[in-house]
């Protein structure tokens, strides 16, 4: 036998999870995850039967507090969970309710006993966040009495507590800790709690839910009187193509013959507009996040009836493809909220139902309302018609653009043979390679005597290149210039618009630098040209912005000499300070008057040797303030560039070359 004993695999091995255990020590099993999106859904469990409660008819009202400390309440009016002692079960209901799995009043929805149309069905969610929390406390009004709980980390303490009581209405009212041994976060932030009570007052049409948050002091109210159809009219906006409509029914069928029957309800609100597009579909209330069946009948409806529409009225060109979704949902706002006596989720978290039948039911009650509704409303079926054959003509340029660039961008080839000018560096380790863009020609002899050629490498620019905000992907992807800096970057590009989402050949995994730093002169053409140069990057691959990748590589203005040795200077202020160290010195100052004209030492020092030049790393912190100001400079907004220069243009004197 070795030093090293080996260990036992037999019969005692085998050990099995008990009470609290089977929750804590493994919460991802239930919850779907053991960090904050696991310690989200918990609250949603606790949520889902009090929805449940308002949607058999019992309470219009659903409170949530958020505290300081993490911990959350519900309170609701339901009927109160029955806590008392069970004769059939012979045992107390609070035990089966908050201290077993799978128990519930929710297994026999199929028989119309109780909650036909549920969101919890797995009997999982109540024990389970009680199993998962510091302390739980429960308190219920119901049948003349008030009852009360108290929990600590999946143990009762001090039993059901049962005093005669009044009270203006029945309820439950729960507050809980997430417990940060079981969960890694449990600072759910608003905007969850806001995001859910919104959707649920979307799809429980009238429920009033009320968002208390402590830590702000604000009170939020969320109720849509009508459901689905005033949430597709708040998203439209009055910006439509089409009226906002709604569609409903009810079916009833099985999944396989040898399966029960069940009850599906259905409805549907949708309109077109061709500035917000959004597709949502929810179940038993529970949004689905991935779809599953809803999603597949939605498609399958709307491509069959609307490609019969364009065929049957003559609208294909000759020999022109059919239309796929993605151009009708491109210009569709829809909801669907449908509900089951019957439902198969994929898995606890409720993201997506596999029903068979629903999926057949949804898919021939959109396609009948389709066909009337295209027939009745003929100005509108014209208009949806024209806006998907416009997203799909464009969707289709889009790909063409891509698969060209895609020619252009491809192969295997030496960029150094490929790339006019360009000028390799040796080393092959990606973590250690620089590529500096570099204006002009002058620029690139100054700079590649300059250089450390083991990992420094040059793209020149030559001149301006193309305000890349303002063109269309097309005349961008005839530039010489551009399509020989994307070659050399190595990544490919990311294309992104309203009818080019899935139409990116970028991978950043084939960045072939570790820095890309843009290298210009100090005056206002050099600064435009690197303007250019970030709009091009910020447009076509904004992921290496994103990433930290990208530089700006400051050049002195000014070179102080003093008895033999040089001071330089990037600022007018950096300037003074050291004419101010040198006072009493001779000194002569020398304006810098281009790259192109610096000896290859002054370039390394005050450019490119790591130890002593400036880099700004590009690294912007809000995209959308980033687009603006570059539209700004950029773009069609001529008003807003003449009040800037106005505004602003003073600061910038000092850089204008009037020799």
């Amino acid at each position: 036998m070795s030093a090293r004993q080996k260990k036992s695999y037999g019969n005692e091995s085998i050990t099995s999870l008990k009470g609290a255990d089977r929750v804590r020590l493994r919460p991802a099993v239930i919850f779907g995850s053991d960090g904050l999106e696991g310690c989200q859904h918990s609250f949603f469990e606790i949520l889902s039967n009090s929805i449940d409660e308002a949607r058999e008819g019992y309470g219009k009202l659903i409170r949530v507090t958020r505290h300081r400390d993490c911990s959350i309440t519900i309170e609701d009016q339901g009927r109160g969970i029955p806590l008392d002692y069970n004769q059939k079960e012979e045992r107390y209901n609070w035990e089966l309710v908050f201290c077993e799995l799978y128990a519930g009043g929710k297994y026999s929805n199929n028989t119309g006993e109780n909650y036909e149309y549920a969101l919890g069905l797995n009997g999982l969610g109540a024990c389970a966040t009680q199993y998962s929390s510091e302390y739980m406390d429960v308190t219920v009004f119901r049948d003349g009495y008030k009852y009360e709980l108290h929990f600590e980390k999946g143990n009762n303490i001090g039993g059901l507590k049962k005093t005669q009581a009044e009270y203006k209405h029945t309820g439950t009212i729960q507050t809980w800790l997430p417990d940060r041994e079981v969960f890694t976060d449990i600072k759910i932030p608003p905007e969850y709690f806001r995001d859910v009570l919104k959707r649920q007052a979307v799809v429980n049409a009238g429920l009033v839910f009320e968002f208390i948050d402590e830590e702000s002091g604000t009170t939020e109210t969320f109720v849509y009187e009508n459901g689905i159809i005033d949430y597709v009219t708040e998203l439209s906006a009055d910006k439509g193509i089409t009226k906002p409509c709604r569609f409903e029914s009810f079916a009833r069928g099985r999944d396989r013959e040898d399966k029960p029957e069940y009850k599906v309800k259905m409805e549907v609100a949708f309109c077109f507009n061709n500035e917000v597009n959004s597709i949502q579909y929810y179940h038993n209330s529970s949004w689905l996040e991935y779809g599953g069946a809803p999603d597949k009948a939605v498609k399958n409806a709307f491509v069959a009836e609307l490609d019969k529409y364009l065929r049957n009225n003559n609208k294909y060109n000759k020999n022109e493809s059919k239309i796929t979704f993605s151009d009708i949902e491109d210009s569709l706002i829809l909801i669907t909220n449908t509900f089951s006596t019957m439902t198969s989720y994929e898995n606890q978290t409720k993201k997506a139902i596999s029903n068979k039948f629903i999926q057949e039911a949804i898919t021939d009650f959109l396609k009948q309302q389709l066909e009337v509704y295209l027939i009745e409303n003929r100005e509108d079926a014209e208009k949806i018609a024209s806006q998907i054959l416009i997203n799909k003509r464009s969707r289709e340029s889009a790909e063409r653009a891509r698969i060209d660039v895609k020619k252009k961008l491809g192969g295997t080839l030496d960029i150094s043979s490929r790339v006019k000018k360009f000028v390799d560096c040796r080393s092959k380790d990606i973590n250690k390679r620089e590529l500096y863009i570099v204006e002009g020609d002058s620029a690139l002899g100054s700079v590649k005597m300059g250089r450390d050629s083991e990992f420094q490498a040059i793209m020149p620019v030559r001149g301006k290149i193309l305000n890349c905000l303002k063109a269309e992907y097309g005349s961008i992807f005839r530039s010489e210039i551009i399509v020989d800096l994307i070659k050399v970057l190595g990544c490919g590009v990311e294309i992104k618009s309203k009818h080019k989402k899935d139409l990116s050949t970028f991978d950043y995994n084939n960045l072939k630098w570790n820095k890309i730093i843009i290298c210009t002169d100090a005056d206002v053409d050099g600064y435009q040209i690197r303007t250019l140069i970030l709009a091009m990057l910020y447009r076509l691959t904004p992921t290496l912005i994103e990433k930290g990748k990208v530089y700006i590589a400051e050049s002195p203005l000014f070179e102080i000499t003093a008895k033999g040795k040089s001071y330089f200077a990037y600022t007018e202020i950096e300037k003074l300070r050291i004419l101010e160290k040198l006072k009493g010195q001779k000194v002569t100052i020398q304006r810098s008057k281009g790259l192109g004209e610096n000896e290859p030492e002054m370039m390394w020092t005050t450019t490119m040797n790591p130890e002593t030049r400036r880099l700004i790393k590009v690294m912007p912190d809000d995209a959308e303030d980033t687009q603006k100001f570059f539209d700004l400079l950029l773009g069609d907004n001529l008003q807003g560039r003449k009040d800037f220069i106005s505004e602003h243009g003073h600061e910038y004197m000092e850089l204008i070359d009037v020799s």
